[in-house]
């Protein structure tokens, strides 16, 4: 028997069960990254109520990694699962909207006793919602966002990077300024925004780079990656500003292709 993907898998695939409904070990080896990436979210908690920042936010970090890992594995082993679906927007909740919350909460919104709790609600509650919004559409065909390549609003894994750009910078520089609590409240209302907004955000999975520019693009990869080893703080923070930076490119490119689309349909 056969049974519908979700969010981890591509449209239109299905995902093979073994009689009886027995999950083989193929089947298993992605649902044991998403619960290691769970794990990984939680385990920042924990460094946080320790007061270690720096390995709070490494561990959301890597819950991000893992979560960009196992929907691939699926995919290459065809072992994408409606239980595997629902297990990773349960595991993104938690480590990329209640775990986040919490860090930067204990990190610095406290200071501002209820106003500060408010905002951390608010960027988990927006989480919650953006994933609940996406599992709604999984088997919604008419998506025009996917359709086109975009995502709708900012992942929720990219949401929570930008949430801690903050905490990235206090740690490199030591500066106060970015461990104020009402800087940290306004900036993480906006990226709860930005999570449960509708416009048309860039998708990975829809780039395809020119032959011509692909040694160039390993190149940066591998100078990037380097850059990660050495300087991990600078190196954050210039991916969140890139990934804002790249949002009203993201607008313009949709516009265009919500504009063709419309002559075409006219015509």
């Amino acid at each position: 028997m056969t049974a519908r993907v979700g969010p981890k898998a591509d449209e239109g695939e299905d995902a093979q069960v073994s009689p009886g409904g027995r999950l083989s070990l193929r089947a298993m080896m992605p649902n044991a990254i998403t619960a290691a990436a769970l794990c990984a979210g939680l385990t920042g908690v924990r460094f946080a109520i320790e007061g270690q920042w720096a390995y709070a936010v490494l561990a959301v970090a890597l819950a991000g990694v893992l979560d960009g890992v196992d929907g691939r594995i699926a995919r290459l082993l065809n072992a994408q699962s409606r239980f595997g679906a629902e297990l990773d927007s349960l595991a993104d909740s938690l480590s990329f909207g209640m775990a986040p919350a919490l860090i930067l909460y204990m990190w610095s919104l406290q200071d501002l006793d209820r106003f500060g709790w408010f905002a951390a609600l608010a960027f988990a509650i927006c989480c919650a919602l953006r994933l609940a919004r996406f599992n709604a559409q999984i088997d919604v065909e008419d998506q025009p966002h996917q359709s086109a390549g975009f995502l709708t609003g900012v992942p929720a894994p990219v949401g929570a990077g930008l949430a801690f750009t903050p905490c990235y910078l206090w740690i490199e520089t030591g500066m106060p300024i970015f461990r104020d609590p009402i800087v940290l409240a306004i900036w993480m209302s906006l990226i709860a925004v930005l999570l449960i907004s509708n416009m048309a955000t860039l998708s990975w999975a829809a780039i395809r780079p020119r032959r011509d520019i692909r040694l160039p693009l390993l190149a940066f990869a591998a100078i990037g990656f380097a850059a990660m080893l050495l300087e991990p703080w600078w190196s954050l923070t210039a991916i969140s500003v890139g990934y804002l930076a790249l949002i009203p490119y993201a607008l313009i490119k949709y516009g265009k292709i919500k504009r063709r689309r419309a002559a075409d349909a006219a015509a």
